[in-house]
């Protein structure tokens, strides 16, 4: 099972999401895509298998990723300050994978009827859907 975690700015949320994800399942290839070279160090840090960082990591990530997992942003062109290109939007949202899609509201992206849950909420779950999809 191949999980994808995109992330950007600091690469705080990707950063709880692969440690989760690590300590959670055993069988599961992590691969951390940074849309900046902070947010990836900080998901290799935190137990991803491999990372890489940028557009064309997104684009050729996507493609075999079972599962993918980010903030909504991930699937908005010029989200997260400009760091998410329409190509990596396109990518994400034109993969074959499950797509996990955290609702964090910031950037002029609002969820409507979304609770404002903390994230370490948000990130249990990630866990669980990880969990319902890969059958365990």
């Amino acid at each position: 099972m191949k999980i994808l975690v995109i992330d950007g700015q600091g690469g705080g949320l990707g950063k709880q999401i692969v440690s989760s994800l690590r300590s959670s399942f055993e069988n599961i290839e992590i691969i951390a895509v940074g849309t900046n070279s902070l947010a990836t160090a900080a998901m290799l840090k935190a137990g991803a298998d491999r990372s890489a960082t940028g557009e064309n990591p997104v684009k050729v990530c996507a493609r075999s990723a079972d599962i993918i997992i980010g903030p909504v942003g991930i699937v908005i062109a010029d989200s997260m300050l400009g760091e998410v290109t329409a190509d990596m939007a396109l990518a994400v949202s034109q993969s074959s994978a499950s797509r996990i899609l955290i609702p964090v509201n910031l950037c002029d992206n609002y969820v409507v009827g979304v609770q404002d849950l903390s994230l370490s909420t948000l990130v249990q779950g990630v866990v669980e859907r990880v969990r319902t999809l890969i059958g365990e």
